[in-house]
């Protein structure tokens, strides 16, 4: 039975679907529901999207309720660090065009 659990959030970042260029990302959709491909009755579905750019604009990701929340914790972690250090900026600092590379880092 899908539970219609569904919160959204405007977003500014970019993705990279499997067969497309990268993409401005605007929007998430994150749902605990039905997934359409893991086999789990139900599981955390985040869904990085751009409207305006259609179906094709979209990275879909689906995790068991576990890997989501290590997700959610690695992610404030690694805020909390880049804060900590004086890296965290919340004034847009990728606005400008950048190559794939360009920030990444390896820890």
């Amino acid at each position: 039975m899908c539970t219609m659990i569904l919160h959204q959030a405007k977003i500014e970042g970019c993705g990279k679907g499997k067969l497309q260029e990268w993409f401005d990302l605007r929007g998430v959709n994150v749902a605990y529901d039905c997934p359409f491909h893991i086999r789990l009755e139900h599981a955390l579905n985040i869904d990085f999207i751009n409207e305006a750019e259609g179906p094709s604009a979209r990275v879909a990701v689906e995790l068991t309720p576990e890997s989501a929340r290590a997700l959610a914790q690695a992610i404030l972690a690694t805020l909390e660090h880049a804060e900590a250090e004086g890296w965290l900026s919340e004034t847009g600092e990728h606005a400008h065009e950048h190559g794939p590379l360009e920030h990444a880092h390896a820890h």
